[in-house]
């Protein structure tokens, strides 16, 4: 069995600003049509058990514990304003919605990948969405990122080639170099090679030596600017741990079984949507999956 994990919110980015370079102004549905018809897509190509994603609320309990956090200030409304009939759109077309109040979509996205490793029923499953912070829940080939828009699948031996690190230093390695679309900036004079370079020898914040001396005895003789950074971690070590704290995903949250995720067909109002949407043509595609599945 192959378990497809969407990001929701991702996908409503990717699906309307794609929108808005075929028109100069994109319909005002053209976010919720675009994730009907890529998740129709996957259907398509075989899916069969589909959850998707979302921020219903963009703020999270991450806001609490740093103001910088990101927040829904500067969103375009006619993207805070689809995100609820995003949901409603995909749960009438019989797909699973984890729609995300005090947690984040990506929460949601890690703790599915949990619950799913955990059936031995499953043989791979696959995020879709390329953001990095889901590269910490990447497993060999077994737990695989898929980024659509590029058409690039990483599994955890591409990780550790983009990177330079393993899936199980991503969240330190984003406290180190920051990540901007997530508010928070990470250490002064911290760059993705230092980040990278330092954690393939330590693994983790917490093994890294406060004294640039031990780096060098650890092995670490060609690093640039290494008395520097050691002095920036030891001084704001106490910061480093709480940006891996906001880039570390919950895996915890309630998301119900493999077996509920499952797709069983639309419900009767999703045609009556897809009138209001403007998207007709979509029941074709649907007839055609159901003839493709008898």
């Amino acid at each position: 069995m192959q378990v497809h994990l969407i990001d929701g919110t991702y996908e409503m980015y990717r699906q309307h600003y794609g929108s808005a370079i075929r028109d100069k102004e994109p319909p005002p549905f053209a976010a919720t049509i675009g994730i009907l018809t890529s998740t129709l897509q996957l259907l398509a190509e075989g899916a069969t058990h589909i959850a998707v994603a979302t921020d219903h609320v963009i703020e999270s309990f991450r806001n609490e514990l740093y103001s910088g956090y990101k927040t829904s200030e500067g969103m375009e409304p006619v993207l805070l304003e689809q995100i609820p009939i995003v949901e409603d759109a995909l749960r009438a077309m019989g797909v699973t919605v984890w729609a995300m109040d005090k947690y984040e979509a990506d929460d949601a996205l890690a703790s599915g990948v949990a619950v799913a490793c955990e059936d031995r029923r499953v043989h791979q499953v696959r995020i879709l969405t390329p953001d990095k912070d889901l590269g910490q829940c990447v497993s060999g080939r077994r737990v695989v990122q898929v980024d659509r828009r590029n058409n690039i699948v990483l599994d955890e031996s591409a990780i550790r080639e983009k990177f330079g690190i393993g899936p199980e230093s991503i969240a330190d390695y984003l406290a180190l170099v920051g990540d901007t679309a997530d508010g928070f900036p990470g250490l002064p004079g911290w760059g993705a090679k230092s980040a990278s370079t330092v954690l393939a020898r330590y693994i983790a914040l917490d093994a890294i030596p406060d004294d640039h001396e031990q780096w060098k005895t650890d092995g670490l003789t060609t690093l640039r600017g290494a008395e520097k950074l050691a002095t920036t971690l030891r001084t704001q070590r106490k910061d480093a741990e709480l940006f891996r704290t906001l880039a570390t995903l919950v895996q915890d949250v309630p998301v119900g079984s493999v077996d509920s995720w499952k797709w069983s067909g639309v419900k009767p109002e999703f045609t009556e949507m897809l009138e209001k949407f403007g998207a007709t043509h979509l029941l074709d595609r649907l007839e055609r999956l159901k003839t493709l599945s008898q």
